[in-house]
């Protein structure tokens, strides 16, 4: 069995042919779907897939970096905590920090992180971390928490070994996608000095395709292709990268 531990399975781009993506993912082994959050207009398309495969897809709840904007995101964050009194949830994600596309939201959008950190303590959830252009000032910000066994994965982690190996120190897990496939990736340079209890599988379908399909829309299917890759930076099998990546993802998840 394989885990996508992050893919926007309800976005548009799916919409054509969400079903048969699905299927195509389940026939190669791709059992458990998780389903990062982005704000809440996206919420009820999220839960509508958890309705149709409720066996498969697990929704996570949480205000995406990029969607913190300074008119809403107090009102966003509430939603977040009214869905989090109403229902379980496998997460609180998809949250952190992102500089590539707006710095000048960065006070609100650490505004945002930690009060979603405390939200994910007060309800024993993991986190999944947004951290572009931002690894340093995610890990400023999570540093306090480390103690209160705070959780979670680095989702589609770019950064260099030592950022990997201060996550784990952090207590997070590593997300592995197509960036690993990628020949200016980097992260295929040292990946192998990092052990696979640390990592998790995902996609970020509909973004960041592996090789040989990047341009393309990605697609939870292909986690093929990144486990296959794993297997050459490992040096180990299929199935044992399958098995100790599924082993870390239902323990993170605790579901």
């Amino acid at each position: 069995m394989l885990i996508d531990t992050h893919t926007h399975l309800y976005a548009e781009e799916f919409d054509a042919d969400r079903e048969q993506s699905i299927e195509e993912a389940l026939k190669i082994g791709v059992n458990r779907f998780y389903l990062p959050a982005i704000d809440s207009e996206s919420y009820d398309n999220m839960i509508s897939l958890e309705q149709q495969f409720p066996n498969h897809t697990f929704p996570m709840i949480g205000l995406h970096p990029c969607y913190v904007k300074p008119e809403t995101y107090e009102a966003e964050l509430a939603f977040v905590e009214q869905k989090l009194q109403e229902r379980r949830f496998c997460a609180i994600g998809e949250i952190g920090i992102d500089l590539y596309w707006d710095k000048t939201t960065f006070d609100i959008q650490k505004t945002a992180f930690q009060a979603q950190i405390q939200l994910a303590l007060s309800y024993n959830l993991p986190i999944v971390i947004h951290a572009r252009e931002s690894l340093d000032e995610i890990f400023d910000i999570v540093q306090p928490f480390a103690s209160a066994s705070l959780r979670g994965i680095f989702h589609c982690f770019s950064g260099s070994k030592e950022q990997a190996e201060k996550a784990i120190e952090l207590g997070f897990l590593v997300g592995i996608g197509g960036v690993v496939t990628f020949k200016n990736g980097k992260i295929d340079t040292f990946l192998s000095e990092i052990p696979l209890e640390h990592i998790v599988l995902e996609t970020d379908s509909p973004y960041l395709a592996p090789v040989p399909y990047r341009g393309k829309r990605n697609e939870s299917k292909y986690l093929k292709e990144i486990v296959e890759k794993l297997c050459d930076i490992y040096g180990t099998s299929y199935e044992e990268i399958a098995k100790i990546t599924t082993e870390n993802a239902l323990k993170v998840f605790n579901n």
